[in-house]
C-alpha cells in the first residue's frame, strides 16, 4: 500500500485529488493540508510514502515543505504538482531533493502512474533538464558580465577592496605578500576599466552587493 499526503490550499482540489487516488487499491491518502506550516508539521510525523505538495501556497511554497521534511526524514519522497511552468521553480525543486515536478494539466490516469514510480523510488523529472540543472550547479552561479575575465583569486581580492581593506590587511587575510595582492588589484582595476580601488567597491556592491561576491 502507497501512504500518500496531499497539500494544496484549495479544498476543492484535495477533494478531487483524494477521490481519484482512493480509487485504487494500492494507494492510501494518510492526511491532507491547506497550509506550507500545517503540512511541515504532519508530513514527518505520518511518515507517507509519497508527499504531493502543491507548487506555490499562501504560507509559502511546496518546495520549502519538501526540503524541511527531507531534512527531518529523507525516506520521504516529494512530488511537486504545480500550476506554474519554471525553470527557476523546477531547479529549486531538484536542489530541495523532489523526485518528480508535474503540471497540474496532467492527466488523472498519469499522477497516479507518477505518484506509483515516485514511490518506487524512480524519477518523474525530465533527464534533458535534469542534466541542464546539474551543469548549472557545476558552473556555479552565474557571474555578471563585469567579472568574467577576473580569476578566482582577482574575484577574493575585489570582495575584500570592498569590505574596505587596504593592500596590507588583504595580505595578511590571505597570506600573501603585501606587492603580490598589489599586482592583484592593479591587474583587476585594468581588466574592470577602473584607475582607484574605490570604484571597484562601489561597481562590487552595485553588481550584487558584497555578501554575493
Amino acid at each position: 500500500m502507497i501512504r500518500v499526503y496531499l497539500l494544496d490550499d484549495h479544498e476543492v482540489v484535495r477533494r478531487g485529488l483524494r477521490d481519484l487516488l482512493e480509487q485504487e487499491d494500492d494507494i492510501e491518502v494518510v492526511g491532507e493540508s491547506g497550509s506550507a506550516v500545517d503540512a511541515t508539521h504532519r508530513i514527518p510525523a505520518l511518515r507517507p510514502d509519497v508527499a504531493v505538495l502543491d507548487g506555490r501556497l499562501p504560507d509559502g511554497s511546496g518546495i520549502d515543505v519538501c526540503r524541511d521534511i527531507r531534512s527531518v526524514d529523507p525516506s520521504i519522497k516529494a512530488l511537486i504538482l504545480t500550476s506554474y511552468e519554471d525553470d527557476e521553480a523546477l531547479f529549486a525543486a531538484i536542489m530541495a531533493g523532489a523526485a518528480g515536478y508535474v503540471l497540474k494539466q496532467v492527466r488523472g490516469t498519469d499522477l497516479v502512474d507518477g505518484i506509483r514510480r515516485v514511490a518506487a523510488g524512480q524519477s518523474l523529472l525530465d533527464p534533458a533538464v535534469t542534466a541542464r540543472v546539474l551543469e548549472r550547479i557545476r558552473k556555479g552561479p552565474e557571474q555578471p558580465d563585469e567579472l568574467r575575465d577576473l580569476t578566482d583569486q582577482e574575484r577574493r581580492i575585489l570582495l575584500l577592496v570592498a569590505e574596505g581593506l587596504t593592500n596590507r590587511e588583504i595580505a595578511n587575510r590571505m597570506f600573501l605578500a603585501e606587492k603580490t595582492v598589489k599586482n592583484y588589484v592593479s591587474s583587476l582595476l585594468a581588466k574592470l576599466g577602473l584607475e582607484r580601488r574605490t570604484q571597484a567597491a562601489v561597481l562590487a556592491a552595485k553588481l550584487f552587493g558584497t555578501d554575493r561576491l
